[in-house]
């Protein structure tokens, strides 16, 4: 089995996993670079490369695992694309923000290409069998085990071990296992940042913005707001949608998201900010609602509240760097003890870092001593 490391690896985004035997090519994932200009800001895959695949698989629908389908399709990509239902559902809107405009206009998704699959399904490519697991991170969110008859890898994608809201199947045993290791070292749990991000809210009762992505992590922030609070008005629709996907939640977690949306207040562009907790979209500030949101709320003094990653020329970094907005991570990837236990539990194997910078993956091989610490994207291995 061949592993071919497009992206994500020794730097954060556009995370793309190309897999293969001798009949039969993959790709998991085709992420964007948020920051990036360029020919970096898509998966280091090359024309001949991507005319030999024989199947695009999509974890979820977070612009660092999507946001180059496109561009992709631009590139004569014309075979199947599977993807879940949640997924699907969420594609067109991460494209419109990320995408090229022209690569959106002259190549959108093809319903003839889009296979549809559910959490759990095992899916077959010529010799390749495909199997997949829930992954917490997101409604429809997945990971993928990929069985050649002879070697198997896991690519966990983003997974959320710890959350609150979603379940994460466990992953099976396997010869090689692609962690997300965005968090490197970090072992601060999210039951911690969770009671961090609610004591802050509580220090800001008069009001504050809470720039978040489309979906996954607003469902997190919702479970733990303790009282009233506002959504961009269009957020309303994809977070109803994200909640019907009822196999995706832990128990009672559906019930509690729905009455807190029935509560949530609807807030519009260029309307006053409330006097309550605020989620906008995204949550670097590059793309949606978030673009005037984070710039009038730093010109106002309005308490700004990040939770997640924050790139290199963002404006959530400018507001970050000039000290006008705050930063408590809320888990929706792995801490160092929950990869730990995803590592062990799939049989110790040898194990690769994405979505990390080689220094953080430095400090996470201690804890996990089958880690290379060395592969980078452009990277080739056979296992």
């Amino acid at each position: 089995m061949q592993i071919d490391l497009y992206g994500g690896f020794g730097e954060k985004g556009r995370t793309s996993v190309g897999i293969s035997d001798p009949e039969t090519r993959i790709l998991l994932d085709v992420g964007i670079k948020v920051g990036a200009a360029g020919r970096d800001y898509y998966p280091a895959i090359d024309a001949a490369a991507i005319a030999a695949l024989d199947a695009v698989f999509v974890s979820h629908a977070h612009e660092d695992h999507i946001g180059g389908l496109s561009w992709l399709l631009s590139c004569g990509f014309r075979g199947p694309v599977f993807m879940t239902h949640e997924t699907r559902g969420e594609a067109d809107e991460m494209l419109a923000q990320y995408a090229d405009p022209a690569h959106v206009r002259q190549f959108p998704i093809d319903p003839g290409q889009v296979r549809l699959f559910r959490p759990g399904d095992t899916l077959q490519v010529g010799r390749l069998s495909i199997a997949t697991g829930r992954s917490g991170h997101v409604a429809g969110g997945v990971w993928f085990h990929v069985d050649d008859t002879r070697r198997q890898a896991v690519y966990c994608a983003d997974v959320t071990p710890g959350s609150s809201v979603f379940v994460m199947d466990p992953v099976p045993s396997c010869d090689l296992i692609l962690l997300d290791a965005s968090y490197a070292a970090d072992a601060v749990s999210g039951l911690q940042r969770r009671a961090e991000i609610e004591a802050w809210i509580a220090a800001h009762p008069g009001g504050c913005l809470l720039p978040v992505p489309a979906s996954g992590k607003p469902l997190e922030i919702m479970a733990i707001l303790p009282g009233r609070f506002a959504i961009h008005q269009s957020m309303r629709e994809a977070i109803a949608t994200q909640i019907l996907a009822r196999a995706a939640f832990a128990p009672a977690t559906r019930e509690l998201l729905q009455q807190q949306l029935a509560l949530a207040v609807d807030w519009r562009d260029g309307e006053p900010f409330p006097d309550c907790p605020l989620l906008t979209v995204d949550g670097m500030g590059s793309a949606g609602p978030s673009v005037d949101a984070i710039g009038r709320a730093a010109a106002q003094d309005l308490p700004i509240l990040l939770t997640g990653h924050i790139p290199d020329h963002t404006p959530a970094r400018s507001c970050f760097d000039d000290g006008s907005a705050s930063w408590i991570r809320l888990p929706t990837h792995p801490t160092r003890d929950e990869n730990v236990a995803i590592w062990t539990s799939a049989g110790n194997p040898a194990a690769l870092g994405h979505s990390c910078q080689h220094s953080g993956l430095a400090e996470l091989q201690p804890f996990l001593p089958k880690l290379d610490v060395s592969a980078a994207t452009g990277d080739h291995l056979e296992i």
